[in-house]
């Protein structure tokens, strides 16, 4: 089997924050068009439940899976991220800006490149784990970093079915064993339940600006 072409990164401005050596530090990657309460739920449920030290949210330039129209200015949403995230143990940081390329994969190379002895964790709702097969080089992924996949309401049973879940089913642990997934060497991954908040970034650009500042908080 061919393999995918490494990623050189040579002279970047990217600058995110500061990582030790063995700290446990969640990734949740995204548009946040807007960040609302579900994103802090997500984020809160992994800290407990994978004993994380801290969360980064790495908020996107764009994605390029989804049409760029209506997507607030990057300054605007790392404002926002920081308003709704209202917890010292999340970071917001938009140091992918100053990467060369716009996917994921090469964002978890360049992290596992520069701090090496961090213990980083990949986390995303349900809602990402159906169509994640779509993804640029989505297996190397599930290769880079444990993986933690959060209930979101109504796809528990689409996330277990989707190409990535039946293409690293032998990779995944039982939930009971979630705290130690930051230890575990990738492939990795773990579905984890809990609270569930029915709020989505989608949903919220369709509302009457009226309701944006309550679903937000």
């Amino acid at each position: 089997m061919r393999k995918s072409a490494p990623i050189r990164f040579g002279s970047i401005r990217a600058r995110p924050p500061h990582a030790e050596a063995g700290q446990r530090i969640g990734l949740l990657g995204g548009s946040f068009n807007p960040p609302h309460a579900a994103h802090r739920l997500i984020s809160q449920t992994a800290l407990k439940r994978l004993r994380l030290d801290r969360i980064w949210w790495v908020v996107t330039p764009g994605n390029p899976l989804k049409a760029k129209g209506g997507l607030l200015p990057l300054e605007q949403r790392l404002r926002l991220c920081r308003e709704v995230a209202s917890d010292a143990r999340i970071a917001v940081t938009a140091f992918e800006a100053g990467l060369p390329g716009a996917f994921t994969v090469g964002t978890l190379a360049f992290l596992v490149a520069r701090y090496p002895r961090a213990r980083f964790v990949w986390i995303m709702g349900a809602d990402c784990l159906p169509q994640f097969h779509r993804w640029a080089q989505w297996r190397e992924i599930f290769r880079k970093l444990p993986i933690a996949v959060v209930d979101r309401p109504g796809l528990h049973l689409a996330a277990l079915s989707s190409p990535a879940a039946h293409a690293f089913a032998s990779a995944r642990l039982p939930e009971t064993r979630a705290a130690g997934l930051a230890d575990r060497r990738p492939p990795a991954w773990c579905l984890l339940t809990g609270p569930l908040m029915h709020v989505s970034s989608t949903a919220i650009r369709g509302a009457p600006q009226s309701t944006v500042a309550k679903r937000q908080r």
